[in-house]
């Protein structure tokens, strides 16, 4: 496993420094995700898993020693495989898996055993093989709509910030969650906030809908950036060549306004942003 972490511009920052302050605190606002706060781990193929599972666990000690609760939200896709590690010894035996509460990202609008829910995906290849308590297992209500389905989401985080079991950001008010293990797309979307779709620009909301999009299924709930944004840890996992170009671009490439992906419009208020690759995932990577 390789893991980097990009090197400053230090003519950038001489410059900087004869620069007022006002617009000294303008250009080091980052145009997307801070390079400060983001890491890129190589691993072979074989060897993701195990360091998925490595890094998830750390932090599960982590934050249970300090606080009851350990705040984790999963997306879909084959990141559920490719946490198949944590299941097996040591770490199934290791975490203390009362203290974890499950989250999604984001969630197809069907019924919890529609083939197309990501509640039945993480239940059949991971929650299930794991004592963490049912109550503590957040799916959506599955007897809505979309609309009523994320308003009823969102009152169900807030009830869990008013007993402390979410954290909440001091800067922004939006929930503070301590680990999103995160998928994207080749279009590189993340949750279900999609390229040049009016979602992106969201700011007001913890949890909303979308009924057009441009993967199926149509219907979904999805967190919105402020609350992907308020995160502690996000480990953001991709493994084949089918987003290939998206890693790229999101790392190397120099998009900015409408033009970025969805990936690169992360702004990490206080936390830490990894990318877990597999070799095939980092193959167009120049600098690594």
């Amino acid at each position: 496993m390789r893991c980097v972490r990009p090197s400053s511009n230090h003519i950038f920052f001489f410059l900087l420094c004869f620069l007022p302050a006002s617009l000294q605190s303008d250009l080091q606002r980052p145009a997307a995700m801070s390079w400060e706060r983001k890491d890129v781990k190589i691993f072979g193929t074989d060897e993701l898993a195990e360091g998925l599972a490595k890094h998830t666990a750390a932090l599960s000690h982590k934050f249970a020693h300090h606080r009851r609760a350990f705040t984790v939200v999963l997306s879909g896709g084959y990141l559920i495989e490719k946490l198949r590690k944590l299941v097996e010894p040591p770490y199934v035996h290791e975490i203390d898996w009362s203290k974890w509460h499950i989250f999604w990202v984001d969630e197809r609008v069907v019924k919890k055993t529609d083939p197309d829910s990501n509640y039945k995906l993480a239940l059949d290849g991971f929650l299930s093989l794991v004592p963490i308590p049912a109550n503590q297992i957040y799916s959506i209500n599955d007897e809505v709509d979309a609309k009523h389905a994320a308003e009823d989401y969102e009152a169900k985080l807030k009830e869990l910030v008013a007993h402390g079991v979410v954290e909440i950001s001091p800067e922004t008010n939006f929930p503070r969650f301590d680990l999103m293990l995160l998928g994207m797309g080749p279009d590189g979307h993340l949750a279900s906030l999609f390229p040049h779709h009016p979602l992106l620009h969201e700011r007001k909301k913890w949890v909303t809908f979308l009924e057009n999009s441009p993967k199926p299924p149509p219907v979904r709930i999805t967190f919105t950036f402020p609350v992907i944004d308020a995160s502690a840890y996000i480990f953001m996992v991709v493994a084949g060549s089918g987003e290939v170009d998206a890693v790229a671009e999101a790392i190397e490439g120099n998009a900015s306004g409408d033009d970025m992906l969805p990936v690169q419009r992360v702004r990490l208020e206080n936390g830490e942003f990894t990318w877990f690759l597999d070799t095939l995932a980092a193959s167009k990577l120049r600098s690594f």
